[in-house]
């Protein structure tokens, strides 16, 4: 067996090896503050998304040798191998934790690889008001939903920014008393809970649907979930229906509505009927965000009422009102 301080000595070269093939427009991204993604494409380009501007391409680029020895050196800090055999790799970057993804031919034309920065001062839900993101009626009934314990499900595309908002939900002052679990694939939730546990996936041994079951017997006051992809949609729902509710949750759909038809999607990988009434009970708040011009936005925040037939009941989270504003003019502030 490797002794210890051989292993620790293997890891810090490794580190640095990774952070010297990390040079130019790359390496610059990753020290940024305001750089969210970083991407490195299979004709060499490189495109960076920075927080209220967008996805924009560098004018450097980065050559296949060069792409292929990063995506082998973060491979092997996590004792991976990335080849022709296994040409594709999801892990964090040693030391900083970046959520890394990279890939090989023959799945790709040429080696490419996607690095996702975490924020680094997470925003809060006033953030997201001052920024125009959110309006302040939609903000104060979250908080509320917070407070009485409500499930809450934010749907939204890639990069729309779910995990960012999770993050600002998990700051809020409802959660600094409880016990809260946090189940992920990635280190990216924090949460201002001073009884927190974060656990995460490894291999099929520790598949998220197993840690959402194993989560039971934790003893937690809040059940959160990075993003549900899979047949551990079945194990949340029937976690926050039987005691353990005030959860919270991501997954991809295209619209505040469509989320639970997605849910229903992820639990029939589980169970031969679709658990709809199992949904509706479970779930009480839907949000969907969107990503416009590298600005991202909550679009749409829905309560769920229940189940009629095959169809979802929706009302709005909170009711628009019209207030007056300048020269006679309305707006709805919710």
């Amino acid at each position: 067996m490797p002794h210890p301080a051989s292993q620790e000595t293997t890891s810090k070269r490794r580190t640095a090896m990774l952070r010297s093939a990390f040079r130019g427009a790359v390496a610059a991204a990753l020290d940024a503050d305001d750089v969210i993604e970083v991407l490195a494409n299979p004709d060499g380009s490189i495109w960076i998304e920075r927080a209220g501007v967008g996805l924009a391409r560098e004018a450097e680029t980065l050559d296949a040798e060069a792409r292929e020895r990063i995506i082998r050196l973060v491979a092997g800090s996590v004792g991976e191998t990335c080849d022709r055999a296994n040409p594709v790799i999801s892990a964090e970057l040693p030391g900083s934790g970046e959520r890394f993804e990279g890939v090989l031919p023959p799945v790709s034309e040429a080696p490419c690889f996607a690095i996702r920065k975490p924020a680094v001062a997470p925003f809060t839900l006033d953030d997201y008001v001052t920024s125009g993101a959110l309006a302040p009626a939609i903000a104060d009934a979250l908080r509320s939903s917070l407070a009485t314990r409500a499930n809450i499900v934010i749907a939204g595309g890639t990069s729309s920014g779910k995990t960012t908002f999770t993050n600002a939900l998990l700051a809020e002052p409802a959660f600094a008393e409880e016990r809260v679990v946090i189940l992920e694939d990635t280190r990216e939730l924090k949460c201002a809970a001073k009884n927190a546990v974060a656990l995460r996936t490894h291999g099929e041994r520790a598949s998220l649907s197993r840690l959402v079951r194993s989560t039971m017997r934790l003893r937690p006051d809040r059940i959160i979930v990075g993003e549900v992809r899979g047949a551990e949609a079945l194990d949340l729902l029937k976690a926050w229906n039987t005691g353990h509710p005030g959860g919270v949750t991501t997954l991809h759909a295209n619209s505040a509505e469509g989320a639970l038809s997605r849910l229903e999607q992820l639990a029939a990988e589980a169970t031969s009927a679709p658990p709809q009434r199992l949904i509706a009970d479970a779930v009480d708040v839907v949000l969907f965000m969107s990503r416009h011009d590298g600005v991202r936005r909550i679009e749409d925040a829905l309560r769920v009422i229940g189940v009629d037939g095959d169809a979802y009941e929706f009302a709005p989270l909170c009711e628009p009102k019209l207030v007056p504003q300048i020269k006679g003019e309305t707006h709805e502030n919710c």
